[in-house]
C-alpha cells in the first residue's frame, strides 16, 4: 500500500473513531460511590438520577434526560447514578424506588424533584431552580416581559426594600420558587397600569388564555403572608380552563378534571386554539361552583395516554374535540356524544356526571378464554368476580411484563398457585397493571406489588409487605386467611 493510500485509510479511521466518541458522548454526568462526593460539591446546582438499569420508568426517563442535560449545559449540571453498581450512595440518600430525583446545591441534598418528567419541564424546572427566588424588576419594560410569559406570573409591588411585606414575599417565593414564577418591584408607579396603589401582590394569568369570561389579572387582598400567599395562588393559579401540558399535568390532576383535547396549538394557530377554548369556558363557568376543574389540551402531547387510558385510536382524530373527566380517586369517564359548537352536547354530559349517570370507562384486557391455571389471570374486567368474590380469599400480584423483580417472583408465585390449587376457599391471582385499570383501595406505584383481600373484608384489601418466598407467602396466608389452608390437597389445622 502506498503512502497516499495509507494516509487515506488512516484519515477514514480517524474519522469513525471521532464520530464513534461522538456518538458515544454524554451531557450527564455519571457519579458513583467513589467520587460522588468530591465530584457533587463542585456544582451551585446539581440534578441527580438515581436508577437502575433494568427499570422501565428508567428507560423511559432516559433520553428525556439527556436531551435536558443538554440544553441546560451552563446553567445547571444533570447527573445520574447506577444503584445497582453504587449502593452505598442510593442508601444514604434513601433511594428505595427508581427512577428517584434529587436536586443538590453545592453537595448538598435540597430537596427532591417533584416536578415533569419530560425534556421541556425538566428544563423549565430547574432553570426556576437556578435563578433568584424571586426577579427584581426595574422598568415597565421588565414588567411586561416577565408575564409576557408561557407561565402564570406572581408579581409582588412594594414601597421600598426595607418593606416587612417584601420580606414575607421573598420568603413565600423560597419555598414556592419550584412550582411558581416570582418577581418583585419597589417602585410602585410600575403597578398603576394594573390599579395597584399600595403595597400588593398580582397574579397575571398567561396573555394567550386571556378570555371574556375570566379576569387576567387577580389581586391579592388583605394582609401578606406565607399561609395567604400560598392560598391565593392555589385558588387562582389555573383559572377557569388552564392548559394542560406534561408539564402541570401532575398538579392538575390532583382535583377532579375534565379535558378537551383537540387541535391546540399556541405557537402556530392561538386564535384556532382559543375557538374550542371558549365554547370549553362558557359551559364551565355555569359549572364552576361544583367542584370540578375544566382543561384544554393538544390531543397529540397525549395520543399514547389517550390511547391507552381511554381506547382512543388514531383512526379516531377529527378536528371536534375529545373529552375526558379523571377524578382523583381514579374514575374515569369520555363523552360520546359529538362535541357541538354550541356547547349543548358538553353541557348534557356535565348534567349526566353530576347527576351519577354515566358509566366509568375501564381499561381492561379481553377476559382470557381459559383461566385453569394454578395462578388466576385477572382482568379488569374480571377483577370484581374473581377478586371481589365474597365467598373468596385473593391474593393478587399486580405486575409488569418487563419488571424484573416480577419474572423473578413468577416461579416461586406459581408453585405458591400449584401448592394451593386444591383448596375451595383460596385464589392465587395476577393482573397486569400496565394493560389494566387498577381498582380504587388498590395502591401500586411499584412492581410487583401484592394485595391480600380477605373473604367478607373486600373493602379492606391488606398489601403484602413480607418477604417473597413461598414459605414466607404460606405463612402469610395460614395467619389472615379466613379459613385453613388445604396445602397439596391436606387441610392444615388451626
Amino acid at each position: 500500500m502506498d503512502s497516499f493510500m495509507l494516509r487515506g485509510v488512516l484519515c477514514v479511521l480517524a474519522v469513525c473513531v471521532w464520530s464513534s466518541a461522538a456518538r458515544g458522548r454524554s451531557d450527564v454526568l455519571e457519579l458513583k460511590d467513589a467520587d460522588f462526593d468530591y465530584i457533587a460539591p463542585e456544582h451551585e446546582t446539581l440534578l441527580v438520577k438515581f436508577y437502575a438499569p433494568w427499570c422501565g420508568h428508567c428507560k423511559k426517563l432516559a433520553p428525556e434526560f439527556e436531551t435536558a442535560a443538554t440544553r441546560l449545559k451552563g446553567t445547571v449540571t444533570l447527573a445520574k447514578v447506577d444503584c445497582t453498581a453504587s449502593t452505598e450512595t442510593c442508601k444514604r440518600y434513601g433511594v428505595t424506588g427508581y427512577p428517584t430525583l434529587k436536586i443538590f446545591r453545592n453537595g448538598l441534598e435540597s430537596s427532591s424533584y417533584d416536578g415533569p418528567r419530560s425534556a421541556e419541564g425538566i428544563v423549565n424546572y430547574m432553570k426556576k431552580q437556578a435563578g433568584p427566588d424571586s426577579v427584581p424588576l426595574h422598568s415597565g419594560h421588565d414588567l411586561e416581559n416577565f408575564i409576557n410569559n408561557f407561565d402564570a406570573s406572581i408579581v409582588g409591588f412594594f414601597s421600598g426594600t426595607d418593606s416587612s411585606q417584601l420580606s414575607e414575599f421573598l420568603k413565600g417565593a423560597s419555598l414556592m420558587r419550584e412550582s411558581f414564577r416570582f418577581a418583585h418591584t419597589t417602585d410602585l408607579e410600575l403597578g398603576k397600569k394594573y390599579d395597584v396603589k399600595n403595597e400588593s401582590v398580582l397574579l397575571f394569568r398567561p396573555p394567550r388564555l386571556s378570555s371574556k369570561f375570566e379576569e387576567s389579572v387577580v389581586h391579592h387582598t388583605g394582609p401578606l403572608s406565607i399561609t395567604g400567599l400560598r392560598r391565593f395562588i392555589r385558588d387562582n393559579i389555573f383559572g377557569l380552563c388552564p392548559h394542560l401540558t406534561k408539564e402541570n399535568k401532575d398538579s392538575l390532576r390532583k382535583r377532579d378534571l375534565l379535558t378537551a383535547y383537540y387541535d391546540l396549538d399556541y405557537l402556530r394557530n392561538p386564535k384556532g386554539s382559543n375557538y374550542w377554548r371558549n365554547r370549553v369556558l362558557k359551559v364551565a363557568s355555569k359549572f364552576s361552583s361544583q367542584g370540578l376543574l375544566f382543561s384544554v389540551a393538544n390531543r397529540n402531547d397525549f395520543l399514547e395516554e389517550l390511547e391507552d387510558e381511554f381506547g382512543l385510536g388514531a383512526s379516531d382524530s377529527t378536528e371536534l374535540p375529545f373529552v375526558t373527566i379523571r377524578t382523583r380517586t381514579g374514575n374515569k369517564y369520555t363523552m360520546r356524544e359529538e362535541f357541538t359548537r354550541d356547547g349543548k352536547s358538553l353541557e348534557n354530559f356535565l348534567e349526566d356526571y353530576f347527576a351519577g349517570r354515566l358509566k366509568r370507562y375501564i381499561k381492561s384486557e379481553p377476559v382470557p378464554a381459559k383461566n385453569s391455571g394454578a395462578v388466576k389471570v385477572v382482568v379488569a374486567d374480571t377483577f370484581e368476580e374473581i377478586v371481589n368474590d365474597p365467598e373468596k380469599d385473593v391474593l393478587i400480584e399486580f405486575y409488569a411484563p418487563w419488571c424484573g423483580h416480577c419474572k423473578k417472583l413468577e416461579p416461586k408465585y406459581t408453585e405458591l398457585g400449584e401448592r394451593l390449587y386444591s383448596d375451595p376457599n383460596i385464589v392465587i391471582a395476577k393482573m397486569d397493571a400496565t394493560a389494566n385499570d387498577i381498582p380504587q383501595g388498590y395502591d401500586v406505584q411499584g412492581f410487583p406489588t401484592i394485595y391480600f383481600a380477605a373473604a367478607g373484608r373486600k373493602d379492606e384489601p391488606k398489601r403484602y409487605e413480607g418477604a417473597r418466598e413461598v414459605k414466607d407467602f404460606i405463612n402469610f396466608l395460614k395467619r389472615e386467611g379466613s379459613k385453613p389452608l388445604v396445602l397439596n390437597g391436606v387441610k392444615e389445622e388451626l
